[in-house]
């Protein structure tokens, strides 16, 4: 028995892609670095932004780099090497390697990204979708015709 999901909807054409998306995400996610996501008011004339914000203490930003391709915003980090002259007594801090991916909806647009104190800020916006409406043209045909007359 094959898996129904809700993105196999008769009337849902078009997004087995996001599925294929939304699946990696999921299977990506393994929850470190923690990090939030905000809705910012919009500022004067601009549209709605939205912004992630990955706790990343230790990290420099060039240990850390940040990709879109397509709809898909990846966030990698990669911490230097071990000196082996430290000995640690305790090990609570977390200094691994990571990769983070978000889905990004059409048209959202990466306004940049910061890193302070510990966090890298990325910051997105999503333009006011235009509102069109295209009337589609119907074409008749004469159903008396057979197929071979057409022809």
């Amino acid at each position: 028995m094959s898996r129904l999901t809700s993105l196999q909807s008769p009337f849902l054409l078009g997004f087995d892609g996001l599925e294929r998306a939304l699946d990696r995400v999921a299977k990506s996610a393994d929850g470190y670095p923690p990090y939030n996501i905000e809705r910012m008011p919009p500022l004067e004339g601009q549209p709605e932004r939205l912004r992630i914000t990955l706790a990343v203490a230790g990290f420099a930003a060039d240990q850390i780099e940040v990709t879109l391709e397509k709809n898909e915003l990846v966030i990698r980090g990669k911490p230097p090497a071990e000196r082996e002259d430290r000995v640690f007594l305790h090990r609570g801090i977390a200094a691994r390697q990571f990769t983070r991916a978000f889905v990004l909806a059409e048209g959202m647009e990466v306004l940049g990204a910061d890193l302070a104190t510990g966090l890298l800020v990325v910051d997105l916006v999503r333009p006011e979708p235009k509102q069109s409406v295209r009337r589609i043209a119907i074409k008749a045909r004469d159903e008396s015709r057979s197929v071979a007359e057409k022809e």
